[in-house]
């Protein structure tokens, strides 16, 4: 159980085991209105079992490279992300970030009839002769997340004046797109007058992120992405709490009442693990503004928009074309 009172960090912190949904409702909401990342904690996932999901993802990121490459992600964005796959900030950045990753998202079958959506499929899993527990470690984290996920988006629903259920409507939630994906950064040292990141400054895509980590430092944030020069503040790791920060979509249905805030991740010259969980919507959720964010004299800012084409753009414009890997693997033969 971890005392929220007793934490120390400027960021709000929401606790989910709090009888006082009034409460925690204004202090999302103060923290969304402030800089659109807040700690959960008490969220019902035991310390034992994060400590077992990040020893597992260490395990896949310790073996060799060649082997991962055999997982490399497919156009479905599963599996694995080698070093400099992902470019957040081209403007900013000399290279991709120095990263490597891996996407799971929701299991679904080859032959049902969803797996023709774009992000849903069948996950890319190691070889269970290689890591035994592996595939099952990690779909029972991204179910326990999910359901985190959920009770944080209620939360959410009550902040902005709506029903409590709003999101859990199956045109959302029902049938979302909740991508689980390990990163490991390198043990280098970021430097943002080289335009050398770990992670290049970007806003996320979807509903919202829950963010695990390890004890390294890393993650900043800017509240003003317009500010002339641009103020980063370090987001410290909290032992037992989520990270949590809105994305696009969510700024976009609240019309921009919450904003979906820049951050980054700069190296420090120790190796990192980090776990974020992205919670989308489903592939025909059309992200719209909502009535209690839009007004005569505050009318829509963005246009509608369904969540699966919004979530391609953004992962075709971040990530690096698969056939360079194709062309590097036809040149080592």
């Amino acid at each position: 159980m971890v005392n929220a009172d007793s934490l120390t960090s400027s960021l709000n912190c929401v606790d989910l085991s709090n009888p006082d949904i009034n409460q925690s409702v204004n202090s999302l909401k103060q923290a969304c209105l402030d800089s659109g990342f807040f700690y959960v904690v008490n969220h019902g996932i035991s310390q034992e079992f994060m400590d077992e999901v990040f020893a597992e993802s260490k395990k896949f990121f310790s073996l060799p490279h060649k082997e991962k490459m055999k997982l490399l992600r497919n156009e479905k964005h599963r599996g694995y992300t080698p070093v400099l796959d992902e470019l957040l900030d081209p403007e900013n950045q000399v290279h991709g970030d120095y990263k490597e990753g891996y996407y799971i998202g929701v299991e679904v079958a080859e032959d049902d009839p969803k797996s023709h959506k774009p992000f849903y499929g069948p996950n890319r899993w190691p070889s269970s002769g290689i890591l035994p527990k592996w595939r099952e470690t990690m779909e029972k984290y991204h179910e326990q997340a999910l359901e985190v996920g959920k009770k944080v988006a209620r939360i959410i629903a009550l902040a902005l004046g709506l029903d409590a259920n709003f999101f859990d409507q199956p045109k959302m939630l029902g049938e979302p797109i909740a991508v689980l994906r390990l990163l490991h950064y390198e043990g280098r040292i970021s430097d943002p007058t080289k335009g050398l990141f770990g992670a290049g400054a970007h806003t996320d895509y979807g509903l919202i992120t829950l963010l695990a980590t390890d004890e390294i430092s890393g993650l900043q944030i800017c509240k003003d992405r317009d500010a002339k020069p641009q103020k980063w503040e370090d987001v410290p790791p909290m032992k037992g709490a989520f990270i949590v920060n809105i994305g696009d979509m969510l700024e976009r249905w609240s019309n921009c009442v919450f904003k979906s805030t820049l951050h980054r991740v700069l190296g420090n010259g120790k190796e990192r693990y980090s776990i974020p969980f992205f919670l989308e919507p489903s592939h025909e959720c059309l992200v719209k503004c909502l009535p209690t964010c839009k007004s005569a004299t505050n009318p829509s800012k963005f246009p509608p928009i369904l969540c699966q084409d919004y979530l391609s753009q953004r992962y075709n414009d971040t990530h690096a074309n698969l056939t360079i890997y194709k062309k590097q693997q036809n040149l080592q033969y």
